[in-house]
């Protein structure tokens, strides 16, 4: 079975071709793959599949074997993926997701922008102050087809992630877990990013939590509805554009291709 490695802004897949269903239980295969010692390494296992309602399916695994309803940073290698290995000839490319239809653009520079459609929030989720192990935190839950709380601190480089984020993820006012980005505002059209990520721990970067920290950041007057997002893995352009979609920008990279020892995974 071929498998091709894809990383965005260091956010890193392994993209298999599953269009005929053959892989029986994704999960499992994604906890080995996505392995950095016993499999390939990667933050998750993306499965391209066939859809009724868009050009493609796109399934994607956490490297815990959940299933995540969306993830920006894979949108883009997605798309790329499909552009590269002549899946489909389209720039625009709709792909079907968990949260909805996902529409990308392959630019000519190589970049991908995408549509992440509209945040969802209360006025009610919006600067809530919640306590962790005698810390409180004010925080912005947001859904950006996948859950958010994004929290204003100007200890974003220095904070252990490792131990705020596991314990905010699992916090009882997010019953269905959720990722934890901690921002820094720079200037009203810089923000520095850092982010636990729900089923996967630290990643380099989240295109669906850097939509969630410009909402975020918008809503409390911290910057303008268009902003550089600065990630530990490089930047993300994002804009909240005035038909209330979240439109992200940003490369995707293929790191290598090779094929996988069937007898060795589960699948």
């Amino acid at each position: 079975m071929q498998f091709s490695k894809w990383q965005g802004l260091g956010n890193d897949f392994v993209l298999i071709d599953d269009l005929n269903n053959e892989i029986a239980d994704p999960g499992v295969l994604g906890q080995q793959l996505c392995d950095r010692h016993f499999g390939i390494g990667a933050d998750g296992l993306l499965l391209i599949r066939s859809s009724a309602v868009a050009d493609f399916y796109m399934l994607i695994i956490n490297s815990d074997g959940t299933i995540a309803e969306m993830c920006g940073n894979a949108t883009r290698c997605f798309a790329k993926h499909l552009r590269k290995y002549g899946y489909t000839d389209k720039t625009t490319i709709s792909l079907e997701t968990p949260a909805g239809i996902m529409i990308t653009e392959v630019l000519a520079d190589g970049r991908v922008r995408v549509d992440l459609g509209a945040p969802q929030y209360r006025d009610d989720s919006i600067g809530v102050a919640i306590v962790v192990e005698g810390r409180e935190f004010i925080v912005n839950d947001i859904s950006m087809g996948n859950p958010h709380c994004v929290i204003f601190t100007d200890d974003a480089e220095t904070i252990d992630l490792t131990y705020w984020g596991s314990r905010i993820e699992t916090h009882p006012l997010f019953p269905q877990k959720t990722n934890v980005e901690f921002v820094k505002v720079i200037d009203r059209n810089n923000l520095r990013m850092r982010v636990w990520e729900r089923g996967c721990g630290i990643t380099l970067a989240c295109g669906t939590g850097s939509a969630a920290a410009l909402v975020a950041a918008a809503l409390t007057d911290n910057s303008e509805k268009t902003a550089t997002i600065n990630l530990d893995g490089g930047q993300l352009e994002l804009e909240w554009a005035t038909d209330g979609h979240i439109f992200k920008t940003g490369p995707a990279v293929e790191v290598f291709r090779g094929e996988l020892t069937i007898e060795s995974y589960q699948v």
